[in-house]
């Protein structure tokens, strides 16, 4: 599998703060097996982040296509507005269960707005901007995302074995 991260910043982009969460993903991703083939930082504009996410599927070269930051609800929080605007089709169990899974740990978990989805082959997941928050997230949901690259690349198998 191959992955893609993009790291939602207004900060980050100009410089003025280090990304620590894209580097958290791509180590983690590393110890899975995961080539991460192009990682970018840019500002919280809504139709950028569109314009990239779609370049970046389109393009083939990730199975998987990360965000972190901009899932909160602040005014410059875009990233699943943005997200929203090219998915094909909405996999609303990912959302749900990272939030699910981060209500365990601070109630604050229940105002992110993370959606994932499916964009041509690829799936694109929302993350929080948090290195820590980031990485929890995609371990709520790891275990579901190989099987689902692979139905959304056309892998025609049984879920689960015919009794």
């Amino acid at each position: 599998m191959k992955a893609a991260i993009l790291t939602l910043s207004d900060k980050g982009s100009r410089g003025e703060r280090a990304d620590a969460s894209g580097p958290a993903l791509v180590a983690w991703l590393a110890e899975r097996g995961v080539e991460t083939v192009r990682t970018e930082i840019i500002p919280d504009e809504a139709d950028l982040i569109s314009a990239r996410l779609a370049a970046w599927a389109d393009a083939g070269d990730a199975d998987l296509i990360l965000t972190t930051g901009g899932t909160g609800v602040s005014p410059r929080d875009v990233t699943p507005d943005a997200t929203m605007t090219i998915l094909d089709r909405l996999i609303p169990g990912f959302g749900e269960v990272m939030r699910m899974r981060s209500l365990q740990k601070t109630p604050n978990a229940m105002i992110s707005r993370a959606v994932a989805g499916i964009r041509g082959t690829a799936l694109i997941i929302n993350l929080p901007g948090s290195p820590r928050g980031a990485v929890e997230n995609l371990e709520a949901v790891w275990p579901a995302v190989p099987h689902a690259v692979e139905k959304i690349q056309g892998d025609t198998r049984d879920c689960a074995p015919v009794h």
